[in-house]
């Protein structure tokens, strides 16, 4: 099967984990003879270095002919001093709304071999998984007036949060079908007790749950909600926000895994191809000092085989050598004990290579990093 993808790898470590992500999933196709084809395009900083503005026409051209978009991370303090509209989060933001992405699925997943790196207590942790689906392409985000104004001497801004209900039901009913091949449980996640959009939101959600009576909907508020996240994060099947709420709580779930080097996450579109990428940002500060964690990348790339290209197998290929690396004991600094030798990104990239490609290559490093 010949798949062409799209790469863009970004700024600051969103480089290394690519280039990792690109030579797993050549492992992956040389051991089930599938044959992917790369294209390149820059996004963010790097793309406002090369051509003036974070999301060049061509990038959008490139990712708009693949079959699937896999993107590393963007921004960096280098280029903190431009205005609003070229900041190279514009270009993440400009992609979404160029390829539709409306949904963002963040799965999380408890890994027992790490359960140290988590500040919770394992007995609370144990068993987690959740899955949370954001809202990508509404709210505060996109709202429009934003900016900022000096009247009268008094400055001020204003941001908008916007929302059209048809926003709400497609990421809402997303969410119910996801469910429904999980637990059956969706947890709708809103400020309702403040804001109008909120309260259009909950009405959304339960309209939609009536098509659902196998799926379980309850309410939360979104405070509430940061707070049972850590508190008995068991409880939660599928969560579905809005987009500002999704991009908070998602980052708060790292906690469950020790850290957002763990974490994948897919963008679906309704017509063009998805977009793969960790949870994690740049990371300016150790960009190209071989301690970035690659595996949430690594997992975003497993993601977009099972969801864009329907290759069960080859996607739990990767997710288990990720799992047979991290029971060897293998650790980057971000998940490492105290006291136990932390392994740098392209150690721990071909690590996860060599177990995809033979199996018994995890014999050969079970014990070396205790």
């Amino acid at each position: 099967m010949n798949k062409k993808i799209a790469v863009l790898p970004g700024d600051g470590i969103g480089r290394e984990v690519a280039k990792g992500a690109v030579s797993v999933l050549q492992a992956v196709g040389e051991r089930f003879g599938h044959q992917f084809s790369f294209t390149f395009a820059g996004i963010g900083g790097s793309a406002i270095q090369a051509s003036g503005t974070p999301l060049p026409q061509e990038t959008v051209e490139i990712c708009r002919k693949s079959d699937a978009v896999l993107l590393g991370a963007v921004g960096g303090p280098k280029w903190d001093h431009l205005p609003g509209h070229l900041r190279p989060e514009k270009g993440l933001l400009g992609i979404r709304k160029e390829l539709n992405l409306y949904a963002n699925l963040r799965p999380v997943h408890y890994y027992s071999s790490i359960s140290e790196t988590s500040p919770l207590r394992k007995e609370v942790i144990e068993g987690a998984d959740m899955l949370v689906v954001r809202e990508l392409t509404g709210g505060l985000y996109f709202g429009k007036p934003s900016g900022r104004s000096r009247k009268n001497g008094e400055d001020s801004v204003v941001d908008t949060l916007f929302y059209k209900k048809e926003e709400m039901d497609r990421v809402i009913r997303l969410a119910f079908r996801l469910a429904e091949k999980r637990r059956g449980k969706v947890t709708s996640v809103d400020k309702a007790n403040v804001l109008e959009s909120s309260r259009m939101w909950r009405e959304t959600a339960e309209e939609i749950g009536r098509e659902f009576p196998h799926v379980k909907l309850e309410h939360m508020l979104v405070d509430n909600a940061a707070m049972q996240m850590i508190k008995a994060p068991r409880q939660f099947d599928v969560i579905v926000t809005e987009n500002m709420f999704g991009d908070i709580l998602s980052d708060e779930a790292s906690v469950l895994t020790g850290s957002l080097g763990m974490l994948p996450s897919a963008s679906l579109s309704e017509n063009g191809p998805y977009l793969y990428e960790p949870i994690h940002g740049s990371a300016p500060d150790i960009e190209g000092k071989d301690t970035a964690n690659p595996i949430a990348m690594i997992l975003s790339a497993a993601m977009m085989l099972r969801i864009s290209f329907g290759m069960e197998e080859e996607a739990k290929a990767i997710e288990n050598a990720v799992k047979q690396v991290l029971d060897a004991g293998c650790r980057t600094v971000d998940i490492v004990p105290f006291g136990r030798r932390p392994i740098g990104t392209a150690e721990m990239i071909e690590e996860i290579k060599a177990t995809i490609l033979d199996n018994e290559a995890i014999l050969n490093i079970m014990g070396a990093y205790a």
